[in-house]
């Protein structure tokens, strides 16, 4: 388990990130001592293809760095076993094969599918031996993703069956320390301690004085996000005031502008220009230009356009031309 004891900044996303990648510690690298050793009385014929499986699975996983090869014996050796093998040492030969299995699938990046892939051989959570619950639960902080195990570990610390082994009261604190309290489940954490009835009183007290520092730590964390937070909105309110101002000081400049284009246009001789607009359709249009007949036309829209021009280009103060 040593490969995955909880670094201070772990970063999920690679076989480094799982903790159990080419730097990580190494998996059993032979099948348990109950399964290959020669005080065992008698073997079944699964028993001892799924011991064979395990140390392939080992091998290939330690020596040959082939995890996908490695993967598909620890299933092979899985299925062989059933979903509740009998015996001990078949236990552990199937808690052995999902333990390597487990270290190829963070191996190959595949850490997000090891809770369901051991379910499937162990079907319900609390059914799942100690040492597979407490590998889920470090692989699972490592990865900054408690949430995961948040049911799976819940559901097997209310077992009945599972509160008589002697791993139990380990697991209680690492659910505590890694899914619940990272989570900020402060309430349920405290009614989980006081509700257990495998924990004597110094016990009780010791967790529940953890459980009030990592609160007074989280709501610090909390004040600080908010500070934070405020310091943000107010810089942000800052800006969109300036931009504000620059904006409303445009639209007053440009509001002027029109009101003084406005007051010029007014001022303009509206029915000479429409006039001289009317006279240049029939000339272009209704008339040829060539023709001596639209000469008089012609010279009458000079002039009107030439009224219209000094009529634009003089002052603003000047009074309009009447017509």
């Amino acid at each position: 388990m040593a490969a995955l004891e909880p670094e201070p900044e772990p970063e999920p996303g690679g076989q480094q990130e799982a903790g159990l990648g080419q730097g990580g510690g190494s998996p059993p690298a032979s099948p348990p001592a109950a399964a290959v050793g020669g005080g065992t009385p008698a073997w079944s014929p699964a028993s001892a293809q799924a011991a064979s499986l395990l140390e392939e699975a080992a091998e290939l996983l330690v020596l040959q760095r082939d995890f996908a090869a490695a993967l598909e014996r620890c299933e092979a050796g899985c299925s062989s076993l059933g979903p509740a093998p009998g015996a001990d040492s078949c236990a552990e030969v199937k808690c052995s094969l999902c333990v390597v299995g487990i270290q190829a699938l963070a191996e190959m990046n595949r850490w997000r599918e090891v809770l369901s892939w051991v379910l499937q051989y162990y079907h319900r959570p609390e059914h799942l031996p100690p040492k597979l619950l407490e590998l889920c639960i470090l692989l699972y902080s490592k990865v900054r993703e408690p949430q995961v195990m948040l049911e799976v570990g819940s559901s097997w610390l209310r077992d009945q069956t599972n509160k008589s082994l002697p791993e139990y009261g380990s697991l209680l604190e690492l659910y505590l320390l890694h899914v619940l309290l990272p989570l900020g489940r402060f309430e349920g954490a405290e009614e989980l301690v006081y509700s257990c009835d495998v924990l004597d009183s110094e016990q009780k007290l010791a967790f529940v004085e953890t459980i009030c520092e990592k609160r007074c730590q989280w709501t610090q964390q909390e004040e600080m996000h908010s500070a934070h937070d405020e310091q943000e909105d107010k810089a942000t309110e800052t800006v969109l005031g300036a931009l504000s101002q620059k904006l409303l000081t445009m639209l007053t400049l440009l509001r002027r502008t029109l009101r003084s284009m406005s007051s010029h246009f007014y001022l303009l001789p509206y029915k000479k220009m429409l006039l001289a607009t009317f006279l240049l359709y029939l000339v272009v249009v209704r008339l040829d230009p060539a023709s001596p007949t639209s000469l008089p036309f012609i010279c009458k829209l000079v002039q009107l356009f030439r009224q219209a021009w000094a009529a634009v280009l003089s002052p603003i103060h000047r009074p309009p031309i009447q017509d």
